[in-house]
Order: C-alpha cells, then structure tokens, then sequence
C-alpha cells in the first residue's frame, strides 16, 4: 500500500488561484493599486457630487457605482485570464459584436440622452452603450491586422492595412450617426497610435490625417454637428462671449478648481459643488470636484496615478515579445492618455467640452466596463510575458 504521505495532494481552487506561479500572482501589481486608488477616490467625488440632489436615496447613485465597478472588476479578472492568441482569434467576432450593438443604437430601439442617440436603454434603471465597448474592440482587431508584417520587412502588409483602415473608419462612422464627436475622437487617436507603433510608412500617416481633415471638413459643411456641439467649440474659443450661456460649463469648472487653492475645502464641502454650478460634474467635470475639495495637492494626486496608469501600459507594451500583444498594449494606452488628457483639459480651460469621462474616476456603467476591460487586456498580457520570464 502507498503511504498517504506519498499520494500528492490536489491543490485546492483558491491555492491554485492565488499560490506560487498563479496568474494573479503575474498580475502587474503597481497597475492594479494605480487603478483601485483612482475607483476608491472616484467612488467619493461622486458621492459628494451627487449626494445633496438624490433626495429619495442621497446614496442611490454611489451604491450604483460600485456595482458598476464591482462588475467591472469581474470583467478585468476574466479577461486577465484570457492568453493573448486567444485574444488575438475572438478579436473578429468582438468586433462584429461591437459593429452590430452600434447599428442597434442608430435604429428605433436606441435612446437619446444628453443630446446623443448613443444609449439602448435594458430596463431596472441600467443602459448600455455601444460606442464605449468599440473602444476595446477595435484595439483588438487593428492588433489582430497589422500584428503580421509584409514578408521581409517589419511593416505589416498593404492588405491588413487597408483593411484596418477600413475597420476604423466604419467604427467612427457608426460612431458620429448618434453623434458623439468625443468618442470619435478617441477612436482616432487609437487607430493613429496603433499605426505609428505598426511602424507603417509616415505617407499613411500622411493619408489618415488628410482624411481626417477631409472628414472633420465634411461633418462641418453637411452640418452633421449638433447645435450644443458647435457652441461647444465657440465657448473654447471664447468663453467670455457668453458666459451665462454656452460658456457656463468651462467659467463654472474653472471657479471650483480654483477655489480649492492648495489644500481644497474638504470631502463634501465644496461650494460649488454641493450648490450644483457645475453641470455633470459626477462624469465630465468630475475633475473640478476634486479640485475644489482636495485642492491642488488632490488634483496633483489623482493626475499622479492616472500616469502611472499610462507608464505601466507602456511598460508592458515596451517589454513585449508578441507583435500582437505590443500593438493591443500600446492600442490601450494611446486611448487611456488621449481621454484623460481631453477630460482634464477641458476642466481647465485648455480644451473644449466633448464629454469624455475621466477614466476610472468619472461616474458609468459601460465606459467603466470598457475601461476595466482595457486593464483586462493589458494584465493579461503582461501576465503572458511573466510566464516566459520565469
């Protein structure tokens, strides 16, 4: 009979999950706490923001956040387990889920919020929208294009090109039918990103950005902008013309952040923001409530972490060994830069309302689950690249 002591023993679930050599102990730790802290302080100006005007349920919305992010983390969590040639393989049919939930939203079935027909409303209170899940699907699939260069050479085939070209230009024209410039936005600065770091030849570059201009020139004379979206970039360009009016937002936002001073007010405290002068401020100007209440130093703090977001993207994509998983990393972060940069900027003055979120901090559903799914990716990546380290 063989001793009990020679029979090994299976390792349980959790031990599995969590022991020596598991994927969670791969995870990239620093990336992970960066985005915990940047939740935990969204969680709070949300709370503060939102609390003196839920009368019902001063707390209904908060609550609703972290069940967003809850599910977010479960999202981040099974996608980090996902292999990246596994990615690479489900990165057509994401796609194609995320072309076909866009061409919902231009049908009678979407919903009209804020001005944009960007919303398919699923009952109980919650809503889904499709352009924020474009976002990884799109990274995923120019990944998946441009991740096999020309035979030869390090620069991916004339085909694959023209066919992510294509992919991306679909993406924002489903995108602009609702229309939301903001993401538009995004979607073009990921499919640039990804071609600059494909390394493809500076005269594409040259013809994407000539279609760009030649796109942006069409959706002004066609008059394809709304009217609140026009007296956006009016109010940029002269916020003092109508103060009042079209320029309320950026004199508003500008009067909370700067009446934070070094220090700020204090959690819940802020003038501004418990009178309500700033409108959206638990999405959009999310960034002046911590302005006002933890002042600059909190300012600083929450710009500091969502850098460090940024440096870890960047030092998984710089350490990959896979085209694939490069493109997707470097995809990821071109996104995560250009929306916090345009959130911030426009909290300051120094760029026009588009009514981008401030990822990680600002109030949703689907963005947050669209972000969480971009942490997803890179852990799981990042993951891979540890497995052939050790």
């Amino acid at each position: 009979m063989i001793p009990a002591s020679a029979v090994p023993r299976r390792r349980s679930l959790a031990s599995r999950a969590v022991g020596e050599g598991s994927a969670v102990r791969r995870m990239d730790g620093v990336l992970l706490m960066a985005v915990g802290a940047l939740c935990v302080l969204g969680t709070l100006l949300v709370w503060s923001s939102t609390r003196t005007w839920m009368s019902v349920e001063p707390t209904g919305l908060v609550k609703k956040h972290v069940l967003n992010l809850g599910i977010g983390a479960v999202l981040l969590s099974a996608v980090a387990m996902v292999e990246p040639h596994r990615l690479r393989a489900y990165a057509p049919v994401a796609y194609l889920i995320a072309m076909l939930a866009l061409i919902l939203v231009v049908t009678p079935v979407g919903t009209t919020v804020n001005g944009s027909h960007s919303w398919i409303m699923l009952g109980g209170g919650f809503a889904m929208q499709p352009s924020e899940l474009a976002k990884p699907a799109l990274v995923l699939l120019l990944g998946m294009l441009l991740a096999e260069p020309a035979e030869g050479t390090d620069r991916p085939r004339t085909l694959d090109l023209v066919l992510a070209l294509s992919a991306s230009g679909l993406t924002m024209a489903l995108v602009m039918l609702q229309p939301d410039l903001g993401t538009t936005m995004v979607l073009s600065v990921i499919t640039a990103g990804v071609l600059i770091f494909a390394g493809v030849r500076k005269r594409w570059i040259g013809v994407v950005a000539g279609a760009a201009v030649l796109g942006g020139g069409l959706v002004w004379s066609f008059g394809l902008l709304q009217p609140y979206q026009v007296a956006r970039f009016t109010a940029f360009l002269n916020p003092a013309s109508d103060p009042r009016g079209v320029g309320y937002n950026s004199t508003q936002a500008l009067i909370a952040i700067g009446s934070g001073e070094i220090f700020g007010k204090g959690l819940f405290h802020g003038g501004q923001t418990t009178g309500r002068f700033v409108p959206e401020q638990h999405t959009d100007f999310i960034f002046t409530v911590a302005g006002e209440e933890f002042g600059f130093l909190g300012a600083v703090t929450v710009i500091a972490l969502l850098g460090v977001v940024l440096l870890r993207g960047l030092r998984i994509a710089r350490y990959c060994e896979d085209r694939f998983s490069a493109l997707v990393a470097s995809g990821i972060v071109c996104w995560f830069a250009f929306q916090m940069f345009i959130n911030v900027g426009m909290t300051i003055g120094i760029m026009p309302i588009t009514g981008l979120p401030l990822p990680f901090v600002s109030y949703g559903g689907t963005a947050t689950f669209a972000n969480m799914i971009g942490i997803g990716l890179l852990q799981a990546i990042h993951i891979k690249e540890r497995s052939f380290a050790g």
